[in-house]
């Protein structure tokens, strides 16, 4: 009998864990960083998932600091929700169901800033969707995915959750290549890093799911991670009913925040970037 798509347990449910809410919080962060160093006054985020946990909410963030948001996806089922979040959160956004991730549905150079977070290694076609993020900017592109460099990803794949593989393709983690199809598309690389990289490794699941992946039974040690002492929720924090959530989370950051080259940081870091500046003859055309 399948099981239930686990994007659908977190539309409802918002306890997402720690490492998602420290994710969100670090993104967001940096999402603020860069609309104060390159200027953006619109975004698409396509496809909107990727990310572990809620879906849809990476950019509200953005739609806090007056940024026009546009959300694709490709589930109307999952897209409705996404659309009912944001409407519990009070935020404007627009929504779009995209039946062909290789022909979406904007005319050229519509917005200023197109992104997506750890989504293009669940597409078919990554290729398509490359070339209509840059056909859809007007101004700058921006992708991030796992960093299959770092230990978390290593242990996940070979020993905690192999089967996860089969889901995906791996051969988009490779930022590298990536940045070398947008240069393909005109693309002009502005930069590239590192980001998510708390003390943990990342796994992707709970700690208490782990834990019983790696045979330890102890109720002891899994009651440390479950129950109403162990809530993480992002939501609760945009909807202000945990406002001391970010500082709580984010004092797990001395590693993000260590001034060292981002290339000594990716053995521990959770996701690779690029962002790049599509150029005006390539906007629109």
């Amino acid at each position: 009998m399948p099981t239930e798509p686990i994007w659908k347990h977190y539309l409802t449910d918002y306890n997402e864990g720690l490492g998602l809410v420290y994710e969100r919080f670090v993104l967001n962060d940096f999402l603020l960083y860069l609309k104060g160093q390159y200027g953006f006054s619109s975004l698409l985020e396509a496809p909107l998932y990727g990310m572990a946990g809620v879906s849809g909410i990476n950019s509200v963030a953005m739609a806090r600091v007056r940024t026009a948001v546009t959300l694709v996806d490709d589930d109307a089922e999952r897209l409705a929700g996404v659309q009912r979040i944001w409407g519990e959160l009070g935020l404007p956004a627009q929504f779009a169901l995209a039946e062909d991730w290789g022909k979406l549905p904007f005319v050229d150079a519509s917005f200023e800033f197109v992104w997506n977070w750890a989504a293009i290694w669940h597409l078919q076609e990554p290729d398509a969707l490359l070339r209509e993020m840059v056909r859809c900017s007007s101004k700058l592109v921006f992708i991030a995915v796992p960093n299959p460099v770092q230990v978390g990803y290593q242990f996940r794949k070979y020993v905690a959750e192999p089967e996860f593989v089969k889901e995906i393709d791996e051969r988009w983690t490779d930022i590298g290549m990536i940045r070398r199809k947008l240069e393909a598309l005109g693309v002009e690389i502005l930069e590239q890093g590192v980001l998510d990289t708390p003390p943990w490794p990342d796994t992707v699941m709970p700690a208490s799911e782990l834990l019983g992946r790696l045979g330890i039974r102890s109720k002891k040690l899994q009651g440390r991670f479950q129950g109403e002492g162990w809530r993480w929720s992002t939501m609760d924090y945009y909807l202000g009913n945990d406002p001391s959530l970010y500082d709580r989370v984010m004092k797990y950051a001395w590693l993000e925040r260590l001034s060292i080259p981002w290339r000594l940081k990716q053995i521990w870091s959770h996701h690779r970037w690029v962002l790049g500046r599509v150029p005006i003859h390539s906007a629109g055309s």
